[in-house]
């Protein structure tokens, strides 16, 4: 009977947001496919994140690579988090109602988009929640050593997930200094510390024998992005992430914090100040603290539960404020609607109010920025399979197909899966390593995707034209081109593999080859 509630939520949550991916209306994200790609090159580490991604991209891939296989693990890491939080509120002394509450209060927060993209993010909001509930199981009177254990799993395969995980074993680490101190005087702590390391050896001497480019990685994003966020935009993303939510995880915290409804709550509030600081102080983006909210839905909900214990009408009220708030916004929020619909949509006021179809390059598109990323995909790797069919058969084999980006490559990749297409690829991210040796025989074609200069590329062909383009008025990469040259000169191959040398010498810190 105790499992009952938690696994309706986490069925619950499955299912809506398969409801809510739009299948049919949108194709996969520009993110999606590059991680896809990790599937067909396997190794302990990537540019952009660890391996774990990588080996759900290569079982994705062995099931076929369809849409609902590729949205399977961001709904099943979903569905494990809410389980999670409903359960823990049930540890706490919740009964059906406060762990109502508590469930409700995820699957109408930030969790709905995060729960739809194959990213990193979906399993570190999960890790995160797991290892908050292993904490207080801990500080439970009838806690275990094995809770610590498990602990120490969880931030090991976290690690391999995300290398942000580091700032919050450091949270961990500070708060149980502050709740626990005779904590540290014990074997069981060390040990888990030691099993997380040792689940995350692999990728952390991965990242040591590729002359760690995780420093350059973070040189970039602070460079690019994290050094434009200031504290003041961090904590009112905070607010906005989980606004729903809010008359919840902040009374949440406030209880957690003085150890109410029980003092093991009392890592849950220590764990969420100490990493919001790191990450505040850090520029991090807003959505990097998702993780720490959670666990604060399961103790603000038993909170409430004790406050309202005589007036349950309120805490029906309660119940339904958040899908309340939330309800107005899904169609602004998901990919239900067709494009031209969701241009429709964005010129209401609150639409606009809330800026969500402002893009990275602080203008305002007709599409949110998400959805736009999901269009023009499969029209891409369409064109670039005919440009190379219409290729004469005898020199077919010898074309190497380069793209701007990662989305571009994998995108052409992924739709071509089936098709006797060499794969393509790209200076940018992760493809840096899966690019193909140079040929003892020069190219006889090159398929150029996204090419910001062609005419001064022309005079290095025998042959230069555009072969197709991206055509879709609502997608990000509309206008972008593929343009075949045929007859490379020595020059310019010579000149792509330094470039490419260059490129790659940047990320792991001039380490010789």
């Amino acid at each position: 009977m105790k499992h009952h509630l938690p696994l309706l939520f986490a069925l619950l949550k499955f299912i809506s947001s398969l409801a809510l991916a739009g299948y049919g209306t949108y194709e996969l994200h520009r993110d999606e496919y590059l991680y896809l790609d990790y599937g067909h090159h396997l190794a302990w580490g990537y540019i952009e994140v660890p391996p774990l991604t990588a080996l759900q991209s290569w079982v994705t891939l062995a099931l076929g690579g369809g849409f609902f296989w590729v949205k399977f693990w961001p709904l099943l890491w979903g569905a494990l988090t809410i389980y999670v939080v409903v359960r823990l509120a049930q540890r706490l002394g919740g009964g059906p109602l406060a762990q109502a509450l508590a469930g409700v209060c995820y699957l109408t927060t930030a969790y709905g988009r995060v729960n739809l993209l194959f990213q990193p993010n979906a399993f570190e909001v999960f890790s995160f929640t797991l290892g908050l509930y292993l904490l207080v199981r801990h500080a439970q009177p009838d806690g275990q050593p094995r809770h610590l254990y498990w602990l120490g799993l969880v931030l090991g395969l976290g690690i391999l997930n995300k290398y942000t995980t580091f700032f919050f074993g450091a949270a961990v680490l500070v708060a149980l200094l502050l709740t626990a101190p005779r904590t540290f005087g014990r074997r069981p702590i060390w040990l888990a510390a030691g099993l997380a390391l040792l689940v995350a050896a692999p990728t952390l001497l991965w990242q040591v024998a590729h002359g760690l480019p995780f420093r350059h990685h973070m040189a970039l994003l602070h460079e690019r992005q994290l050094v434009h966020v200031s504290a003041g935009e961090f904590w009112k993303e905070q607010v906005l992430l989980c606004f729903s939510a809010v008359l919840v995880w902040l009374p949440g915290l406030w209880a957690a914090l003085r150890g109410r409804p029980a003092p093991a709550t009392r890592v849950v509030g220590a764990v969420y100040v100490v990493g919001m600081l790191i990450l505040s102080v850090l520029h991090g983006k807003g959505y990097y603290g998702l993780g720490y909210y959670p666990a604060l839905f399961a103790v603000g909900a038993v909170w409430w539960q004790a406050q309202l214990a005589q007036r349950p009408r309120l805490r029906v009220a309660l119940l339904g404020l958040p899908l309340l708030v939330w309800a107005p916004i899904v169609r602004d929020i998901f990919p239900i609607l067709s494009p031209p619909a969701m241009v429709r949509l964005g010129q209401r006021p609150l639409h606009q109010k809330l800026g969500l179809n402002r893009w990275e390059d602080g203008e305002i598109h007709p599409l949110p920025q998400d959805f736009a990323d999901m269009l023009g995909w499969q029209e891409l790797a369409d064109k670039a399979w005919l440009a190379y069919q219409a290729l004469p058969d005898s020199t077919r084999a010898s074309t190497l197909i380069k793209c701007d980006n990662y989305g571009q490559a994998g995108a052409i990749n992924y739709y071509n899966r089936h098709r006797p297409l060499p794969a393509a690829t790209s200076f940018n991210g992760s493809y840096l390593y899966w690019f193909p040796q140079w040929p003892a025989r020069p190219y006889r074609h090159l398929l150029l995707v996204g090419e910001g200069h062609p005419g001064e590329l022309a005079p290095y062909f025998q042959h230069f034209e555009k072969v197709g383009e991206i055509t879709n008025s609502y997608a990000m990469e509309q206008g972008t081109t593929i343009y075949l040259g045929t007859g490379p000169s020595p020059a310019l191959l010579a000149r792509a593999a330094a470039e490419h040398r260059a490129e790659l010498a940047a990320w792991e810190g001039n380490l010789q080859h």
